[in-house]
C-alpha cells in the first residue's frame, strides 16, 4: 500500500513540475531568469520541473506567486465542508440571568 502511494505522489510531483515548466515556457522566460526571479539557482529551478520530492514548498509558492496564481495554493487543503453539519439547527443561545435589584 506504501509503494501505491509514493508512485501516486511521485506521479502528482512529475505532472506539477512539467506544468510550471509549461507555464514558464508559455511566458518565453529561460530557465535563469526565472530562476532569478524566484530567488533559486537554475539547478533548483529544474528539480522543481522534474517534480523532484527533495525541493523545499517554499520554492513552489514562490513559483506561485511569480505566476500569479498564489491564491490557488488554498484548495491544497481546503476547509472541510459537511451537508450535515450545515442543515442542523443551531443550538440554542442561553441569555443571561437578569439583575435583581437589591431592595431598599
Amino acid at each position: 500500500m506504501q509503494n501505491m502511494l509514493s508512485n501516486n505522489m511521485d506521479q502528482a510531483l512529475r505532472h506539477l513540475g512539467a506544468r510550471l515548466r509549461t507555464l514558464r515556457l508559455s511566458r518565453d522566460e529561460p530557465q535563469a531568469r526565472f530562476a532569478a526571479r524566484l530567488g533559486i539557482s537554475v539547478p533548483t529551478l529544474r528539480r522543481l520541473e522534474q517534480g523532484d520530492p527533495g525541493t523545499q514548498i517554499g520554492h513552489w509558492f514562490a513559483a506561485l506567486e511569480t505566476l500569479g496564481r498564489l491564491h490557488e495554493a488554498d484548495a491544497w487543503l481546503a476547509p472541510f465542508t459537511s451537508l450535515f453539519a450545515a442543515a442542523a439547527p443551531a443550538p440554542p443561545v442561553r441569555q443571561r440571568a437578569r439583575r435583581r435589584r437589591a431592595a431598599p
